[in-house]
């Protein structure tokens, strides 16, 4: 049985690995064993990380909002349980963006929160 060297295949799988691992540090970059092991974990990382920023921003927004309704004199459990009676659909990333950039508005929709006791 004849010796099947890979030819295109292997040198093309190696080299997407290789350019993946641009702008690594030493043999992380230049070496194909090296690479490929950093260049998984590193896509093993991104994957965890897509998921865990939703999560982070999630806390973010809800900070932000807590930190803005309890200047308007209402905690944010409170304020959320309103707008879901006065059937307020506004998500969280929307109303922490209108905290932190007009407050005004903000102080309106809280009104409209506490209204629905």
């Amino acid at each position: 049985m004849a010796r099947v060297k890979g030819g295109p295949t292997t040198r093309n799988r190696r080299k997407k690995v290789l350019d993946r691992a641009e702008g690594f540090y030493g043999l992380r970059r230049k070496t194909f064993q090296k690479a490929n092991e950093t260049v998984t974990r590193a896509l093993k990382y991104a994957y965890t990380h897509r998921r865990l920023k939703k999560r982070e921003f999630r806390a973010l927004w809800i900070q932000r909002i807590n930190a803005a309704s309890r200047s308007c004199g209402v905690s944010y459990s409170v304020f959320m349980c309103g707008l879901k009676k006065s059937n307020v659909d506004i998500d969280r990333k929307v109303l922490a963006d209108i905290a932190a950039n007009d407050f005004a508005t903000f102080q309106s929709i809280a009104d409209i929160s506490a209204a629905s006791k």
